[in-house]
C-alpha cells in the first residue's frame, strides 16, 4: 500500500494500533476488511491535510463519530473538512467514525480505544441509552470533551450541544402540515427511537398539531435505519393498514423509498416535508417530489463545534458556547445554488 506517512502517523488517525497498521501495510494475512478499508481512509484523510498539516500553528485531532445513513454523513465530512480550513494556521484533524448501524457494544469499545488512544475531542450523535450516558462520563474523567451533533445527550457529561433545536423542527412542520392538509393521517417516519433528537422532533409535530389541527392523525414507524428497502417496506405496509394516510414528516430519511410506496399504492402526498439537504433530498426537490426541506447549516455547525472545543482546550478565548442553528425552509423555488 503505497503512502508517505510514518505508520504510527497512521494509526493515530485510524485509532488503531501500530501492530495492526504494520500488517496491513505490509499485505500481511490475517486482517479484517473493515480493518484495511479504515486504514486506506486514514491515509487519505492524512493527504487531504497534508498541506494544512505543512503551516505552522498547534495541531488538534478530534474524533467524529455518527450512526446515521450515508447520504448524511457525506454531507457532515464535506462541512467538516471545508471548516477546518477556516482555522489556521492552527491545524485540526478530523477522523471520522460513521457507521448505518452500530451495537452499543462496539461503540463502546470504539469510544474506549479512543480513550486509550488519546484524543483532542469527540463528536458523538449516537442513541441516548445508560452504557453511552456511562462511556461519555468515562471520556469526561480522561479529559475528552465530548460535544454531541444533532441528537443530544442532555444527561450525559457532554460539554455542548451542535444543531437546531428539534422540537421546533418538529413545530415547523406540524405548521406546514396543517397548512396544506385539513384532515387524514400525518406519517410520521424516524430512523429509530433510539436517537433523542428524532423524538424531540416527533414531539414538537404532535404537539402543535394536537394545538391547531387536531383533525390530523400522527402514526409512526420507525426502525427503518434511514434505508431505502426497510422504510420503504414499513411504509407500504402503513399504507395498506391506514387508508387516510395523506402525509409525511420524515425525520429518518429513505425518502425515495417513500415517494416510490405511495406511487406504487396509488396514493398522492399532499404534504411531504423532510430533513437536510443531502443529494437524494436536493434531487427529489428538483422534481418537485418533496414540498420542504428543514435545513440547518452543517458547516456552521462544525465549526461551532472546532471553536467550542479550541476554547475548551484554551487555544482559544473564552467565549459563549455553541448557539442552535437557525431552521431554514427550502422548497423546489429556493433551492441554494
Amino acid at each position: 500500500m503505497a503512502h508517505d506517512y510514518l505508520i504510527k502517523d497512521i494509526a493515530f488517525q485510524a485509532g488503531m494500533s501500530v501492530a495492526t497498521v504494520d500488517r496491513v501495510i505490509n499485505g500481511r494475512q490475517g486482517v479484517r476488511r473493515q480493518t484495511r478499508a479504515r486504514i486506506e481512509a486514514a491515509i487519505e484523510e492524512l493527504r487531504q491535510q497534508e498541506n494544512a498539516a505543512a503551516l505552522s500553528g498547534r495541531t488538534f485531532v478530534f474524533d467524529i463519530i455518527m450512526e446515521t445513513p450515508d447520504r448524511f454523513s457525506n454531507a457532515v465530512r464535506t462541512a467538516f473538512e471545508s471548516e477546518a480550513a477556516s482555522f489556521l494556521p492552527t491545524v485540526i484533524r478530523s477522523r471520522f467514525h460513521f457507521s448505518e448501524r452500530i451495537r452499543d457494544s462496539d461503540l463502546l469499545s470504539l469510544l474506549a480505544r479512543i480513550r486509550r488512544r488519546g484524543s483532542h475531542g469527540v463528536v458523538l450523535k449516537a442513541a441516548d441509552t445508560p452504557v453511552v450516558v456511562q462511556a461519555v462520563a468515562e471520556l469526561h474523567e480522561a479529559k475528552i470533551p465530548v460535544i454531541t451533533l444533532v441528537t443530544d445527550l442532555p444527561n450525559s457529561h457532554r460539554i455542548a450541544y451542535a444543531g437546531s433545536d428539534n422540537r421546533a423542527a418538529g413545530e415547523t412542520a406540524a405548521y406546514l402540515i396543517g397548512s396544506k392538509a385539513s384532515r387524514g393521517t400525518v406519517l410520521v417516519t424516524l430512523s429509530s427511537n433510539r436517537f433523542r433528537g428524532e423524538e424531540e422532533r416527533e414531539i414538537g409535530l404532535r404537539r402543535l398539531l394536537r394545538e391547531r389541527w387536531p383533525q390530523l392523525r400522527v402514526l409512526e414507524i420507525s426502525e427503518g435505519y434511514g434505508k431505502d428497502f426497510a422504510t420503504g417496506n414499513q411504509v407500504r405496509d402503513a399504507l395498506a393498514h391506514d387508508p387516510e394516510i395523506n402525509a409525511v414528516y420524515s425525520i429518518g430519511g429513505g425518502n425515495r423509498a417513500i415517494i416510490d410506496a405511495f406511487a406504487e399504492a396509488g396514493r398522492e402526498i399532499s404534504c411531504f416535508v423532510a430533513h437536510d439537504l443531502d443529494q437524494d433530498n436536493l434531487d427529489l426537490l428538483r422534481q418537485e417530489k418533496l414540498h420542504f426541506v428543514l435545513h440547518h447549516n452543517l458547516n456552521s455547525d462544525a465549526g461551532s463545534v472546532f471553536r467550542t472545543f479550541l476554547k475548551a482546550r484554551h487555544a482559544i478565548p473564552q467565549l459563549a458556547g455553541p448557539a442552535l442553528s437557525a431552521i431554514e425552509i427550502i422548497t423546489p423555488f429556493n433551492l441554494p445554488a
